[in-house]
């Protein structure tokens, strides 16, 4: 990808975690990538010295640089950018535009911008930050499979990127983006567990999250699924199947459905809210 420029619209948490990794995986050179923000001229500055990239005097620059568009901005911002962004796109070469911004349809972009450009939608996740992020992402009605693994090539840079239909994206979202957060609930109740338990708080922070590093990498890197390793673990009338009964009574399993179901449904509320 080092032929293209990459602009970034938004210079907040996701889009300096795509920038390191863009640079990190050596997908593209600093010098061709440019970044722009609404007002926050301190932030933007710390970001593009930190990682060597350039600070664009505007949208415009940003627009005339850029063969890859990326929208980073709050959603709530997204209406004002396509505004400003729609009539500096007329006359200029075509861009890939890809959209993190949680909730807003592809056809708000496509109705907004020049007839023909092509949108991406991706969802990616907080763990983008330590390029661990679980990214799916859904193609427009003017995409090309060319736009879509150039795409994939950016999103693979912080993590693992999967291709659904945009109607799918609200579970994503329900499932994966809100997903660490409920990892990060488990580890506190770990935790909370071996505090009880009288544990010091050094020792049982280091035994709950690397539990959990080590349990998530076996099911990475064994592929196998998660009842055999569980089963695994199980012996008979032992201490794992002790507490995996106590979690069962305590509908766990359905608890985390119910989460993942309850995520959705909010998503999809908000969706509607700019469609």
């Amino acid at each position: 990808m080092e032929q293209f420029c990459i602009g970034f619209i938004g210079a907040g948490a996701m889009a300096e975690a795509l920038i390191s990794g863009i640079i990190e995986a050596k997908l593209c050179k600093p010098c061709n990538i440019w970044v722009t923000n609404k007002s926050n001229v301190e932030r933007l500055q710390n970001l593009c010295a930190r990682w060597g990239v350039n600070a664009a005097t505007g949208k415009r620059e940003v627009l005339e640089r850029a063969s890859i568009l990326v929208v980073a901005v709050k959603p709530k911002d997204v209406g004002p950018v396509l505004g400003e962004i729609a009539p500096l796109l007329e006359g200029l070469e075509r861009k890939l535009v890809i959209s993190v911004a949680a909730g807003i349809p592809i056809r708000t972009f496509e109705n907004a911008l020049p007839e023909g450009t092509a949108v991406v939608r991706a969802m990616p996740n907080t763990s983008c930050r330590v390029l661990e992020s679980a990214t799916a992402v859904a193609r427009g009605n003017y995409v090309t499979n060319a736009h879509m693994a150039a795409t994939e090539r950016l999103f693979s840079c912080v993590g693992k990127v999967v291709e659904v239909q945009e109607s799918m994206l609200d579970a994503v979202t329900g499932l994966s983006g809100s997903g660490p957060a409920y990892v990060y609930l488990l580890a506190e109740a770990l935790i909370e567990a071996g505090l009880h338990l009288g544990l010091p708080h050094d020792i049982t922070s280091t035994l709950a999250l690397q539990t959990l590093y080590g349990a998530a990498k076996m099911l990475k890197e064994t592929g196998q699924h998660p009842e055999v390793l569980r089963r695994q673990v199980t012996s008979p009338n032992g201490t794992t199947i002790a507490g995996l009964k106590a979690l069962e009574e305590a509908g766990f399993t359905k608890a985390l459905i119910n989460a993942v179901q309850q995520a959705t449904a909010r998503s999809r509320e908000m969706t509607q809210q700019f469609a």
